[in-house]
């Protein structure tokens, strides 16, 4: 399973809002919603987010093996 945890870390840790995201960056609020609810993204989406954040992918998502 998709994680977006390391996401909302990495914004805490830069100082950045998702208000800011939104709107000095331009990225779409239905993005940070399918984020919140751990929906796809696309591969362009995550380049974005890693272009504004100047992080790594492994900055904005993890990989969790859930338990069956």
């Amino acid at each position: 399973m998709i994680s977006y945890q390391p996401f909302y870390n990495t914004l805490l840790q830069k100082g950045i809002t998702e208000y800011a995201l939104i709107f000095k960056h331009g990225v779409p609020a239905n993005t940070l919603h399918r984020m919140k609810h751990g929906k796809d993204i696309t591969t362009k989406t995550l380049n974005l987010l890693c272009e504004i954040l100047e992080c790594q992918v492994s900055d904005i998502l993890e990989y969790r093996i859930e338990d069956i």
